[in-house]
């Protein structure tokens, strides 16, 4: 039986109240509004249609029209909420009103909850391409300042372009055994990373440090020492996985020139070991450090949030795939996808990554495993080497935090990156069990960004990055080994600082969980400043488990930064 419910509706009077009100309603629905017997709702219709806000709805409404329940429920929340303004209106105008400020949020109290190491990254320039520490008075006094609110110690990168630039195995430490002294003076320890790859092409990167000379000069007569797309871009950020075991660089293996590079930095800072004052080495594993392929380069065009490439048509990744799809007995699956769009494509726009779509079938599944296999393997080997080279020392691996298109079945973005994570699928479980083999600490990204900041920002790229960083330290926690994080982004607000805090020690975990190290990106000006430097501060004594704000009295003077 035909019925009309239009007239059940409580239909707002007020101009704006009824305009939100007609914005949920389909077109075609606003001139059966007309019609009804109501003074106050045609003349606000009137006004509606001289502001222009209502020219879609005014045609003839079938007498067999139904509103959505939901609807009806909003648009008498919408009355609702005007009959209380005017309620308060009419009152106002009796006696004044009493406006009570909204209660803030009491923050969490961490004292005496567990001492969380607090490291601060140091500036990409602090050693300059002469190989010397680039202002060290000014340098001296910011380790004073950092010191002065609690900071346990600093993060430096080792860059392979700088120590072993001009020639095979000849390695010039000295521009490091400076600023290690003067670390070591002003009292703070050293979280140092094995830096093998290029500095500068990613987000947040202002200097420019290359691969060794020798080594770019190896490429130009072999490309494929480096990471290609499928255009035949190469990428020298950092060498292809596919020459860990070919003798192509001066006579050694991939893995030889990792070995040897931190084998010279182990005898070379021996004492810094046995003092103390280096706590940790960390292993660069990929681009920016990172277990990760080069999926998302910005030098060839990526931009946030695309999915990325995946970069395996050197001839050794090539051979390797080739060889794995015979032995899987499916020798043409020995090929990379052909359907997965380019750098900035979304998944839906492509057959590889949209629901149902090729990455879940039986080719898919096989290229997507022996990729991560490869990547994961890469790491293993490597972490092999450090093991020897470092024993009794801690290492650790940083893994990056790829959120966006998290929220797809496919995280296809992860994929690209090495990570086999889709929705069916735990991709970080595997590399938290090849971590503990080598009791390393893993280093994780991103545990500052908040999902609704994202969504707020760039709602197409179907981000969450609180879902990601639970899934991942629960992996790691659940192998059995330590983490460690640090934000992707600059952070100075109470706001960011907090979701860290809540990151590192997880309220009422029952296994009492939490971080063993936090790494801030990166000492600057801005962090400098004395407003900024109190709120670090403050954030600082709280990861240490002290709730009292710390009193900031040492006067900072300038020193350039990048």
């Amino acid at each position: 039986m035909a019925t009309t419910v239009i007239s059940r509706i409580r239909i707002p009077t007020n101009v704006h109240c009824l305009g939100a009100f007609l914005d949920q309603l389909p077109a075609g629905t606003a001139t059966g509004l007309c019609q009804l017997p109501n003074g106050r709702v045609q003349r606000s219709l009137e006004g509606l249609k001289s502001s222009g806000r209502a020219k879609r709805g005014f045609q003839a409404v079938s007498s067999n029209f139904r509103v959505d329940r939901r609807m009806i429920v909003r648009a008498e929340a919408v009355q609702q909420e005007a009959d209380v303004n005017v309620q308060l209106k009419e009152r106002s105008s009796e006696r004044p009103v009493e406006v009570k400020e909204p209660e803030k949020q009491l923050e969490r109290d961490f004292t005496g909850t567990a001492y969380i190491p607090v490291y601060v990254m140091l500036p990409l320039n602090t050693i300059n391409e002469n190989n010397e520490v680039s202002d060290p008075e000014s340098l001296k006094n910011h380790l004073r300042a950092l010191k002065s609110v609690n900071v346990d110690g600093v993060m430096v990168d080792c860059w392979w372009g700088l120590v072993e630039e001009k020639a095979p195995q000849q390695y010039n430490w000295t521009g490091y055994s400076q600023l290690f002294s003067i670390v070591r003076e002003t009292g703070l320890k050293l979280q140092v990373v094995m830096s093998f790859h290029q500095c500068g092409g990613n987000v947040g990167d202002d200097t420019h440090i290359p691969v060794p000379s020798w080594v770019l000069e190896i490429g130009e007569k072999n490309p494929d020492i480096f990471f290609i797309d499928r255009n035949g871009n190469r990428n020298p950020e950092c060498l292809s996985w596919g020459v860990d075991k070919e003798r192509v660089l001066a006579g050694r293996t991939g893995l030889e020139v990792c070995y040897d590079y931190m084998r010279s930095f182990r005898s070379t800072f021996d004492e810094f070991f046995e003092d103390g004052t280096i706590t940790e080495i960390e292993i660069g594993l990929g681009p920016c450090g990172e277990l990760r392929y080069p999926s998302y380069p910005e030098t060839l065009g990526w931009k946030y949030p695309g999915i990325g490439e995946f970069p395996v048509y050197d001839k050794y990744l090539q051979k390797a795939l080739k060889k794995a799809a015979v032995a899987r007995g499916h020798a043409d699956w020995g090929r990379a996808p052909d359907n997965a769009g380019s750098y900035n494509s979304k998944p839906q726009d492509t057959d590889f990554f949209r629901d149902g779509g090729d990455y879940d079938s039986y080719y898919g599944r096989f290229f997507l495993k022996w990729y991560s296999d490869l990547l994961i393997k890469h790491g293993d080997n490597v972490l092999t080497l450090a093991d020897h080279i470092f024993e009794g020392h801690k290492i650790a691996a940083k893994v990056s935090g790829i959120h966006w298109w998290y929220k797809t079945a496919s995280h296809a973005a992860e994929l690209t990156a090495g990570f086999y994570n889709p929705s069916n699928r735990d991709g970080y479980l595997p590399i938290a069990q090849m971590l503990a083999k080598h009791n390393a600490a893993l280093n994780f990204t991103c545990v500052e960004l908040r999902t609704l900041s994202q969504e707020e920002g760039f709602p197409e790229a179907m981000a969450d990055p609180e879902g990601l960083v639970w899934q991942v330290l629960n992996a790691a926690w659940d192998s059995g080994i330590p983490v460690a994080s640090e934000n992707a982004l600059p952070c100075y607000d109470r706001d960011g600082y907090n979701k860290i805090l809540e990151n590192s020690k997880p309220l009422k975990n029952p296994d009492g969980r939490h971080l063993v190290a936090f790494t801030y990106l990166r000492l600057n000006p801005t962090l400098m400043e004395e407003h900024n430097l109190k709120e670090f501060a403050f954030f600082v004594n709280r990861l240490h488990g002290i709730c009292r704000p710390l009193l900031v009295a040492f006067v900072v003077v300038g020193f350039t930064f990048i």
